[in-house]
């Protein structure tokens, strides 16, 4: 009798062997640490972009109510029970600035109206006049001459330097909001 020797091959074994995870893994960590700077400064950027538009938004609806009321309004600096700050007066965290948060408000014989209000965020400085911004009928035009505002991150890193990072918004006289990239004293 014969035996017959079965030779029984063995599948090739699918997936990936210790070393090989380990050094997949090394690599996505390393990745991640050198990515992590450009992730916190698009952030950033962000949140400045997003603070100009909303102050920006801010004022064009505060002429918009004046036009439509017919009466003042003024954005006035708040601290958190959102009573205006005077000129000069620092808010809850120390911030002297309109990152404290502002509100629009509504003049009507003689009382104010809270129509809208924008809350602290300490990330993003927002520098320019400290006095509120007054609105006034027929035609919205602002009380005073023109003014600017420099939005840029409270603290710099090294990625956030620079121009790139800064918005300006520009007020003229008759109370019209732009946007501008860059800081207010640079050229555009």
């Amino acid at each position: 009798m014969q035996m017959k020797w079965i030779e029984v091959r063995s599948r090739p074994r699918r997936g990936f062997t210790l070393v090989e995870t380990l050094a997949v893994v090394a690599l996505m960590a390393l990745i991640a640490v050198m990515a992590t700077p450009s992730f916190v400064a698009w952030h950033v950027r962000d949140q400045v972009d997003a603070r100009a538009k909303a102050f920006a938004s801010t004022l064009a609806y505060a002429r918009s109510e004046t036009l439509r009321r017919g009466a003042r309004v003024t954005v006035c600096r708040i601290d958190a029970a959102r009573r205006c700050l005077a000129a000069g007066q620092a808010c809850g965290d120390g911030i002297a600035d309109w990152s404290c948060g502002w509100a629009v408000l509504a003049e009507r014989g003689g009382s104010l109206t809270l129509l809208r209000a924008h809350p602290l965020l300490s990330a993003v400085s927002i520098v320019g006049t400290q006095t509120n911004l007054t609105f006034t009928p027929p035609a919205g035009q602002l009380i005073g001459t023109f003014r600017s505002f420099d939005i840029a991150p409270r603290v710099t890193s090294k990625a956030t330097q620079g121009d790139r990072w800064r918005r300006c918004i520009r007020i003229a006289a008759g109370g019209r909001a732009r946007i501008v990239e860059g800081a207010c004293g640079a050229t555009s």
